[in-house]
């Protein structure tokens, strides 16, 4: 497809210019760190949404009496939910800020846990259970990119990843506090982390580049001031972002269909196809569905979810450290490797149960697989489609480029999410020799096809996917 002029000058403009305040942009502020730490109590939400539905399981069907097909849409349905809050997600966090995109996500997701605490049937679940998963779709776009937006770029990716970070916290409470605290009692307890961040996105500033899109240049320098120190000059960085934005306003206006143009198609490859990666690989059934894998291969679900509970968070705490260390692409590579070789090893686990072989090995393969699986998913394929997603994107598509990989990825998970239960009834074997096959396309892909990020600018990174093409 032809360019226009206007739209060649607009990416000649993005794509030549570099940041020149990189001393500033080395400072890393405590305002920083407290809007990235406000930011991420969303993803802590997200984290005990997803670790509530495996460790709830057998009270729930008890208390209420639901079969495993009405569970499998209860778990599921905070999937379906997220898809449709990624189609609002971009326009959202256009719209209201990103800051007001998280207070309003926060409705939805305290309205959630409400009505799962005092359900008395499964509509109500549902409903619950739905309005969190919306709730968590606006999440997963708007905080990797605020945070990415407020953060110096030599850090980007650690920041960003503290949204993995975080998940694996929420995640871990859950697991670990699970086996003891009631399910109605556990909701409530969901309600902490959405009240922490209500409070603390009083005390944060909006995303300096977001302003300037607005045209609101006094607010965008206010902003970048506070977000680098009182003493740190941000000129540049402000007539930057200034130039950068007037730019944008003189091309032409973005909508869906301008991302299937030749120029980003391998941005919206790299972005989708990881996307289809993280959830076809199995990773949401494992998360909301683990005790049932536990049972599956005859290993104790409580003692299971007790050792994941121990190892999520410094297991995540790992991803952050390499992933500014080993970079994007060796990490994600890695993270797939480790997948693709649990996956098999459940598959063998369940397969040698089946025929009633090595019946004392079979639930110590079992434990291994599950917790190998699940600390190699979080220390790179569980975060850093996110960190990617929010760098290879030119501003001028962000917001429909955003939308449509977040939607992608909902999508995707909620196929997953409500397979799975299904699957492990029809072949537990089949089920991981399935996800041992895309987790080994997983890591041609990533081989192929996706860049290096790590230190580099966003228009460097956008500039080397547009060579891609020439």
């Amino acid at each position: 497809m032809t360019m226009s002029e206007n739209e060649k000058n607009l990416e000649a403009g993005l794509l030549l210019k570099k940041n020149q305040n990189d001393i500033n942009e080395c400072r890393i502020t405590a305002v920083v760190l407290f809007s990235t730490f406000a930011s991420v109590c969303g993803s802590f939400c997200y984290g005990c949404a997803a670790g509530y539905s495996s460790v709830a399981q057998s009270g729930i069907t008890t208390d209420l009496g639901l079969s495993v097909a009405q569970y499998s849409i209860f778990g599921s349905i905070m999937t379906f939910g997220g898809m449709i809050g990624a189609i609002f997600s971009g326009k959202v966090a256009d719209i209201m800020g990103r800051k007001g995109t998280m207070w309003f996500a926060q409705i939805f997701c305290i309205f959630g846990w409400f009505a799962i605490a005092f359900a008395t049937n499964s509509i109500w679940l549902d409903v619950g259970r739905f309005s969190t998963g919306f709730a968590v779709g606006l999440f997963s776009y708007v905080i990797p990119v605020y945070i990415a937006e407020i953060t110096p770029k030599h850090v980007r990716g650690a920041f960003v990843f503290a949204n993995q970070l975080f998940q694996s916290c929420g995640v871990s409470l859950y697991y670990a506090i699970g086996n003891f605290v009631h399910w109605r009692k556990l909701a409530l307890i969901g309600l902490i982390p959405c009240a922490l961040q209500v409070v603390c996105l009083f005390f944060i500033p909006e995303s300096p580049r977001l302003l300037g899109k607005w045209g609101r240049e006094k607010e965008c320098r206010a902003s970048l001031q506070r977000l680098r120190g009182d003493e740190a000059d941000i000129s540049e960085e402000a007539d930057t972002i200034k130039e950068t934005m007037m730019l944008f306003d003189q091309g032409p206006k973005s909508s869906v269909m301008d991302l299937f143009q030749r120029r980003y198609a391998p941005s919206v490859v790299i972005g989708v196809g990881l996307m289809l990666l993280q959830q076809f690989s199995g990773s949401s059934g494992i998360m909301f569905y683990v005790g049932s894998v536990f049972d599956k291969g005859g290993f104790s679900s409580s003692i299971g979810s007790m050792i994941l509970s121990v190892i999520m968070i410094p297991k995540a705490l790992l991803g952050l450290i390499l992933v500014e260390k080993m970079g994007r692409r060796p990490l994600l590579l890695a993270s797939t490797c480790g997948m693709c070789l649990f996956s098999l090893l459940l598959s063998f686990s369940f397969c040698f149960r089946a025929y009633g072989m090595l019946d004392e090995l079979t639930p110590i393969f079992t434990c291994i697989g599950v917790v190998g699986f699940i600390s190699a998913f979080a220390v790179g394929m569980g975060g850093l489609p996110w960190i990617i997603m929010s760098e290879i994107f030119p501003m001028n598509v962000k917001v429909s480029a955003g939308t449509l990989v977040t939607l992608a990825n909902w999508s995707f998970g909620w196929v997953i999410a409500f397979a799975y239960n299904f699957m492990l009834e029809w072949n537990a074997s089949g089920t991981f020799l399935i996800f041992f096959g895309v987790c080994g396309a997983g890591i041609v892909f990533v081989y192929a096809m996706v860049p290096e990020t790590k230190g580099r600018t966003l228009e460097e990174i956008q500039s080397s996917l547009t060579d891609f093409l020439q």
